[in-house]
């Protein structure tokens, strides 16, 4: 049986470090871990509690969007083809695209940030006070309100 305990950290694929931490950084408030060693492309990695978001600019591995087609492969190599041949539009609604979490202690504060900055956003449908915005390069980011981050944490096991 595996033994997970925990989640370390989200990666995320951006296409410029400085924009993404302009967002991640600058608007949202997350602190840049400094010990990031050099791993041979530039990138980021941001605390999130006891957490971190990985930012990563490496050439984005998705397929673009393109008719779909079924290549000729041998057995052992269409399982991965077929998944790359067609790609879904991006959902308007980040909770319906990939996403990840971030609990904040106040979400009139990050509305009103994302308005200053000119990002658009969607209340979640679940009816909870939380909502779905993207950062630069598209990425959906899900922000919870939550009064006690500490009870949240323990509420999300």
């Amino acid at each position: 049986m595996p033994n997970v305990t925990d989640l370390h950290h989200v990666s995320v694929i951006v296409a410029d470090t400085a924009r993404s931490l302009r967002f991640y950084r600058d608007l949202l408030g997350l602190a840049v871990d400094p010990s990031r060693p050099d791993l041979g492309y530039p990138g980021a990695w941001l605390n999130v509690g006891t957490r971190q978001i990985h930012l990563l600019q490496v050439p984005d591995p998705d397929p673009s969007p393109r008719p779909m087609w079924r290549p000729r492969l041998p057995r052992r190599e269409r399982v991965g083809a077929m998944s790359r041949r067609r790609v879904a539009p991006q959902p308007v609604h980040g909770g319906r695209d990939r996403h990840f979490a971030l609990w904040v202690t106040d979400l009139s504060k990050v509305i009103a940030a994302l308005e200053a900055a000119g990002i658009d956003y969607r209340l979640s449908r679940s009816g909870r006070r939380a909502l779905f915005c993207r950062d630069p390069d598209g990425n959906a980011v899900e922000l919870i309100e939550t009064e006690n981050p500490i009870q949240a944490r323990e509420h999300s096991r």
